[in-house]
This record gives C-alpha cells, sequence and structure tokens, in this order.
C-alpha cells in the first residue's frame, strides 16, 4: 500500500507561524488561541499515526509543527502576561488607556 500524508499537518504549521504574528498584534490571545488550535491538529495526526505508522510517510513534519505550535504558546503566554502586568502596574484599563493617549499625543497621533 503507498504511503498518505497526514491530513492536519500543513494547516498545523501555518497555525503555528501565524501564532507568532498574531501573539503581537493581540495582546497575546491570537498567538494562545491558533497556536492551541495547531496543537490539537498535532496531537489528532499523532494519534493516526500511531494507528498504523508504516501507512504515512510525513511524521517528521508533524514534529516541526508540534514545535512551532509550542513556541507560539509560549510567546502568547509571555505577551498576554507582559500585556495584564502593563494594565496592571498603571492602575487599571482606565490609567493605562489615558497613558497610551498621552504617549500617541506626544508622537503627534490624535486620537478621538
Amino acid at each position: 500500500m503507498e504511503q498518505q500524508k497526514l491530513p492536519n499537518v500543513t494547516i498545523a504549521i501555518v497555525l503555528g507561524i501565524l501564532s507568532f504574528l498574531c501573539c503581537c498584534f493581540s495582546a497575546g490571545i491570537g498567538g494562545i488561541l491558533l497556536s492551541g488550535i495547531a496543537l490539537f491538529l498535532v496531537n489528532k495526526d499523532t494519534k493516526l499515526y500511531m494507528e498504523n505508522p508504516e501507512d504515512y510517510s510525513n511524521f517528521s513534519t508533524v514534529k516541526t509543527a508540534k514545535i512551532v505550535a509550542i513556541i507560539g504558546l509560549v510567546l502568547g503566554v509571555l505577551v498576554f502576561l507582559f500585556s495584564a502586568y502593563s494594565i496592571f502596574a498603571a492602575g487599571g484599563w482606565e490609567s493605562y488607556m489615558d497613558q497610551q493617549k498621552e504617549i500617541y499625543e506626544q508622537m503627534g497621533i490624535e486620537l478621538d
């Protein structure tokens, strides 16, 4: 029988890479969500591979996807914790937003 490719490997790698970008633009939440989905897909493919290892040819790519997803998850958690600490250290959401508004005004960007 001809070897097949595991079905979710490509999307898991794409989600893992996107989690790098999203952790920077969404206070870590996007990175956590996308890497969590990628890890779920990786675990699903790992179980599928363990049932019939001789049927699949790209298990090394699954390992790569898992590493990328774990790195994205760790970065997402770190960015989320830093964001939460920044808000807490500023004295709450209102104070944090006031500080951000002042920073934007100093840069010449006006907010409504």
